[in-house]
């Protein structure tokens, strides 16, 4: 691949395009108001990618309330469907029809600062010419009268995390150059990551910019830690794609799936035991199993606001995530065992 030095100069005030990919929630009209609200150059385009699957005549009448809160920007906007593909493919499509150098993608569930538009414009007109995307600056409020639950713990940890396409702009030569999001990644989960790897090694840099968006928790049942155990799969993908330190490259937390797989491993091996009358063995592993469970949910328990639901959501989905990661891991690592990077699956 060639590097970016032959990019284009940034002078004035570069035009930019809007992308966001939606199933439509409630949230989609606040994260457009916002767009609308703040000050400062408006999106030359903004392209709606409507990522339901196959939405019904009732499903496409759910858009009408968030397209009315655009007012003049309304003519600026277009809705694309997706085909339910996940939100890198809708990113993808959405994309391919703009023409603007710079694209800014917003999650649906966002709402950019009041001098959001001001702020994207500085930080696009002080963009050096091998610069292929600037992060925005993520905020997640959170309860100040009580410790926050694991759920709000987790959408906390996006205000930390790098690349994170709640708030990205990427150059639109830099996303043609090294094909765009990776489509395998079906979940809004290290596809941007993915993405952002793949972009430093072409050669262009990363910055971080002085926008603002406000990312609020949205509201989750009991069991949302459960699937979110599903990303393992693509943290296979990402150690097909990257290699074994691609933590690191991506300053991504480790996390625990060495710890389920040990505590997953007891659990078999003590009922195992037990079905072949070996008691005492069976015991050690169950007891192996049982503490390894009650810290990780300590582990969750311990930071949190310990109410009577709060602690036995995290009992239950404690005894539950370990052997749901573990599975979710190994199916990664059989399906993506033969996986190519993106720009060959693609192509040119």
């Amino acid at each position: 691949m060639t590097g970016p030095a032959g990019a284009p100069g940034t002078a004035g005030e570069p035009g930019y395009a809007v992308v966001v990919p939606t199933l439509v929630r409630d949230t989609l009209a606040d994260c457009l108001a916002s767009l609308v609200a703040a000050h400062g150059p408006k999106p030359s385009e903004i392209v709606l990618v409507d990522d339901r699957p196959a939405p019904a005549n009732e499903d496409r009448e759910a858009l009408e309330h968030p397209l009315s809160v655009l007012g003049d920007l309304r003519h600026r906007t277009t809705v694309l469907p997706g085909g339910g593909r996940g939100p890198a493919a809708a990113r993808n499509t959405g994309a391919q029809a703009v023409a603007a150098p710079w694209i800014a993608f917003l999650d649906d569930d966002v709402q950019v600062g009041p001098h959001w538009c001001d702020q994207l414009a500085d930080d696009l007109a002080a963009a050096a010419p091998d610069t292929g995307g600037i992060q925005g600056v993520i905020a997640v409020p959170l309860p100040g009268e009580r410790r926050p639950t694991d759920w709000e713990r987790a959408t906390a940890g996006l205000a930390q995390a790098l690349w994170i396409t709640a708030d990205m702009v990427y150059r639109t030569e830099a996303l043609k150059q090294v094909g765009g999001f990776d489509e395998r990644f079906p979940r809004a989960f290290r596809e941007d990551a993915d993405l952002a790897l793949r972009v430093l090694d072409a050669g262009w840099r990363i910055r971080r910019g002085r926008r603002t968006t406000r990312h609020p928790v949205r509201p989750a049942d009991r069991w949302v830690s459960l699937r979110q155990q599903r990303g393992n799969a693509d943290d296979a993908l990402m150690l097909r794609l990257h290699g074994p330190d691609w933590w690191r490259k991506a300053a991504a937390p480790r996390g625990r799936i060495r710890r389920h797989a040990a505590i997953t491993a007891a659990g078999a091996v003590a009922c195992l035991l037990a079905a072949a009358g070996r008691r005492r063995a069976a015991c050690l592993a169950a007891l192996t199993w049982a503490l390894g469970t009650a810290e990780f949910a300590w582990a969750r328990i311990a930071p949190g606001p310990r109410t009577r639901d709060e602690v036995v959501t995290m009992l239950l989905t404690s005894v539950l995530i370990p052997p749901a990661a573990t599975r979710h891991r190994l199916e990664g690592l059989w399906r993506h065992r033969d996986a190519r990077p993106w720009t060959e699956v693609v192509g040119p």
